[in-house]
């Protein structure tokens, strides 16, 4: 079924998220509690403020600092055309990532590792906090399952075994994808952002991890991966 798809009306997304505010002392205190409750389960023995630092996870206390897309070129040969959107002011982000999809066909395919359980849903509900519309793309009301555009290489490499999760990380290294060794690792997005202010860097660290997917449905497809030379970046 993927070697039937048409690649251009592939978009490949990835997303990056922090804690909404730098420290659990600048939280508003209802959010505080709301916090404590919401973590209960999986902070264990940690405190609520110890545990804070991982709160870009979840939508209702997290926000979207880059959001990376690549949409592959006709070929021959195949390339990858890469864009990013990527401020300090979420809804600005989101309002740029709705106005690429609006100039998209409804019926394009959005595709992300684990994107199902993450960025998708994490897109949409941002979206309506921010009063940011859905674009047709990503909402999934009134839609049967077969009738969803969405792609996620995690459920492909599943085949069916919904208890298992393998990493992009290590689906790259068993498929021989070349990705550049970084200095950074999603744990410590949070930390570059608030800490060290370094928004490009973590753009940089996003538009990787959509190189990486592209190149993983290529070889899903049993086909070349894309060379470097035809990776454009606008």
């Amino acid at each position: 079924m993927l070697e039937q798809l048409d690649l251009q009306n592939i978009l490949v997304l990835d997303i990056e998220t922090v804690p909404q505010y730098s420290s659990f002392e600048q939280v508003p205190q209802p959010l505080q509690k709301l916090w404590a409750a919401k973590t209960v389960h999986q902070r264990k023995e940690a405190l609520p403020e110890e545990f804070y630092e991982r709160a870009g996870i979840w939508a209702e206390f997290g926000k979207i600092i880059c959001i990376s897309v690549g949409i592959f070129t006709p070929g021959p040969p195949i390339g990858l055309r890469l864009k990013s959107f990527a401020d300090h002011d979420e809804k600005v982000l989101l309002k740029q990532f709705f106005d690429l999809l609006k100039k998209q066909p409804k019926t394009m395919l959005l595709c992300a590792h684990n994107g199902k359980e993450f960025d998708f849903p994490y897109l949409c509900r941002r979206m309506l906090i921010n009063g940011v519309p859905i674009p047709p793309q990503l909402d999934l009301s009134g839609k049967k399952p077969w009738e969803v555009n969405h792609l996620d290489t995690m459920e492909l490499w599943k085949f069916g075994d919904y208890k298992s999760y393998t990493s992009l990380s290590l689906l790259t290294e068993i498929f021989n994808i070349p990705t550049p060794k970084d200095d950074i690792d999603g744990s410590m997005v949070g930390y570059i952002y608030w800490q060290e202010n370094q928004l490009e860097r973590i753009c940089t660290y996003c538009q990787k991890d959509v190189i990486a997917t592209a190149q993983l449905i290529r070889r899903f497809r049993g086909e070349e991966l894309i060379a470097d030379e035809h990776m454009i970046f606008v």
